[in-house]
């Protein structure tokens, strides 16, 4: 699998441009915090970016299925290597107003809304509809995006605390570049599956809406991923307020779930070949809920990193097939605008979680933000659970009915 040089490329782009990615995530709230002092407008920006990102998911979605993946993710990556490089210099030219920073934001979350629905369409127009294959591609590129929740984290905290958070958001800028210049040099074999077109964006809005598993893991990610949400932005404010605002805390809270995230990846990877995806959702994706409860208990900043870090090994484990049942479970000739319509849903998340989570931040500061991030992320998981394993019930019975009829 790894000789085909359209996946290694996509793996390599990957790795270094979600590696920058991963280190704005801190750098930039971290900048925003501590600059400001205002946690408040910390969660504004990151709303900003949120709501781009939810604006434009149905333009970003209907323009991927015009100009196919490949281009889908040059265009993004050209386009918010700029803006990204724009929030530093403006800083350090004291041109950079807070209205200002807002539209920079809510512009880098519109440019990247096609751009996450291009990485899972492309898989399949690389390697064909085999779900086993699209699946173990699936945990190559989610072990690959792991591996950047370790080391851009660390690397942020570590380089925010030497060199500032402007500078760290400096090297995001530069890895979209290099993302830029691998996608378009190596992913030459990539094109649109020529399937006919039905229809609009609604079009695969009403499939989702008919498909019991899309329907039910809509529900599902949109209340799970919006826990995250509120997650990340509680904690630099927790670091801030509990542990001595050192950047470093931060990182590591962070880069322990990419640790266990990419130690699932890699057992999943196995996995897939011994059982089928919707099993081992059903019965592994508690495991990333579970240790979340240990907010309860007011933990130190090790507990947390413990705690983080067991989520993220069984978050590692499932998510691999998750994605693979997403990709290829809408057929082809709809497949473009059913992922558009999904993630269009699952982009609701980020303002959903914010604009619970921000005004609970603000005022109640962040314990209790985290404890209601590990109710909200029990509640999705088993939804999640339930619905693969019901499932995968009826696909085991439809051939017992064949041959009872």
């Amino acid at each position: 699998m790894l000789r085909q040089r359209s996946l290694v490329a996509l793996l390599v782009a990957e790795t270094i441009s979600t590696t920058g990615m991963q280190m704005t995530w801190l750098a930039l709230p971290w900048f925003v915090l501590t600059t400001t002092g205002s946690a408040g407008r910390m969660v504004l920006v990151l709303a900003a970016e949120s709501i781009g990102l939810a604006a434009f998911g149905l333009p970003g979605g209907s323009l991927l299925s015009r100009v196919g993946s490949r281009r889908m993710m040059m265009l993004s990556d050209g386009l918010r290597g700029p803006l990204t490089l724009s929030i530093p210099v403006l800083h350090w030219t004291g041109l950079l107003s807070f209205p200002l920073l807002l539209g920079l934001v809510f512009f880098l979350g519109a440019f990247g809304s096609g751009y996450f629905a291009a990485q899972r369409s492309v898989v399949p127009e690389v390697l064909g509809e085999d779900e086993r294959l699209v699946g173990k591609a699936n945990a190559y590129l989610q072990g690959a995006t792991r591996v950047t929740m370790l080391l851009g984290p660390a690397a942020a905290g570590v380089l925010i605390a030497w060199v500032g958070a402007p500078s760290v958001i400096v090297i995001d800028a530069a890895t979209y570049v290099v993302s830029f210049g691998l996608v378009g040099g190596f992913i030459r074999s990539v094109a649109a599956p020529a399937v006919e077109e039905r229809g609009g964006f609604l079009d695969g809005l009403r499939w989702v809406a008919r498909d019991r598993l899309f329907r039910a893991w809509s529900v599902a990610f949109v209340a799970g991923d919006a826990a995250w949400v509120a997650f990340f932005a509680a904690v630099p404010v927790l670091v801030v307020t509990e542990f001595g605002a050192d950047p470093k805390i931060a990182g590591w809270i962070f880069a322990s779930f990419g640790v266990g995230a990419v130690l699932g990846n890699v057992a999943s990877f196995r996995l897939q070949d011994r059982f089928d995806g919707l099993f081992l959702i059903g019965t592994l994706v508690y495991g990333q809920a579970l240790p979340l409860w240990v907010f309860v208990f007011h933990p130190t900043a090790t507990v947390i990193e413990v705690a983080i870090f067991l989520s993220g090994v069984f978050n590692g484990l499932v998510n691999p097939p998750i994605h693979a049942i997403l990709t290829l479970r809408p057929p082809p000739a709809i497949r473009p605008r059913a992922l558009t319509a999904m993630g269009a849903v699952l982009i609701l998340s980020g303002p959903l979680g914010l604009a619970v989570g921000g005004p609970v931040l603000s005022s109640a500061g962040p314990h209790p933000v985290l404890v209601g991030f590990a109710a909200v992320q029990m509640l999705a998981m088993a939804t999640a659970s339930v619905a693969a394993l019901r499932v995968r019930a009826g696909r085991e019975a439809e051939p017992v009915l064949e041959r009872a009829a």
